[in-house]
């Protein structure tokens, strides 16, 4: 039986801090100009690193993580434009299915299927959904945000009682940020929660090594003209504090 290594990757350098200093024991490891951070949470070897943005960078740390590190189960956290009117800023989507909106090789192919693997969607198996989920929720339920992020961050962004949704994410090597961008997507993906840029090719890289995989992003924006309007501000104010405390409770539950 493999030893348990869970590999943990952000697309922002800011969105891995809080995940990295629950770390003990920790040594940075440098390859690919990327920094490794190695070490344990609760006593489980665990890798975290910045993955820098884009499908393919994500796809390179996810094959890294796995080839170098040996991970058996990873877990990506980040954020994403809403695409469904239902999300606001502050909520919570756990990927259930996985797509890369900008995979077209149409006439070859269906629009949206993967070459060769005959796959349009990558699922998170019941296991991981169903811890992420768990995790997610004592967050929201226990109102710990509340005391780690503060009460003033937490108006700044009009966050009052943030929600967890599952299903869809897209993923795509483009960042929007008008009303047109979104209503293409929906009018083709009308299932999609929301949109993002490594997601989806993470999830293809642990489907094709048959490595678990969950991925947690929360809503920054909502993916329209006002969409880079704060987006730093509120990766270090908000999200990375979400990330650090789902984490610590995913591994509560293991």
């Amino acid at each position: 039986m493999k030893n348990r290594v869970i590999g943990i990757m952000g697309a922002m350098p800011e969105e891995i801090e809080g995940v990295v200093a629950l770390l003990s024991n920790c040594v940075t490891i440098s390859m690919g100009k990327r920094t490794y951070f190695s070490g344990q949470i609760n006593g489980i070897e665990t890798v975290v690193v910045f993955s820098r943005w884009g499908k393919v960078a994500a796809a390179t740390t996810a094959t890294t993580l796995i080839h170098e590190f040996k991970i058996t189960e990873l877990l990506f956290t980040g954020v994403a434009g809403a695409i469904n009117s239902d999300l606001k800023i502050g909520d919570i989507v756990l990927g259930k299915r996985l797509i890369q909106h900008d995979m077209d090789a149409r006439p070859l192919m269906k629009q949206y299927e993967i070459p060769l693997l005959s796959k349009t969607y990558f699922e998170t198996d019941s296991t991981h959904l169903n811890i992420a989920s768990k995790a997610i929720n004592k967050v929201f339920e226990n109102k710990s945000l509340d005391s780690v992020i503060g009460e003033r961050d937490l108006v700044e962004f009009n966050i009052s009682q943030p929600k967890l949704f599952i299903g869809d994410i897209a993923s795509g090597d483009q960042f929007f940020s008008t009303n047109l961008q979104k209503q293409n997507l929906n009018s083709q993906l009308p299932n999609v929660l929301c949109v993002e840029m490594e997601g989806a090719a993470v999830a293809q890289v642990c489907y094709e090594y048959e490595i678990p995989f969950s991925i947690i992003r929360t809503i920054s924006d909502v993916a329209d003209e006002t969409a880079h309007i704060d987006f730093p501000s509120f990766i270090k104010k908000i999200s990375s504090k979400y990330a650090a405390e789902i984490v610590k409770n995913i591994y509560n539950q293991m």
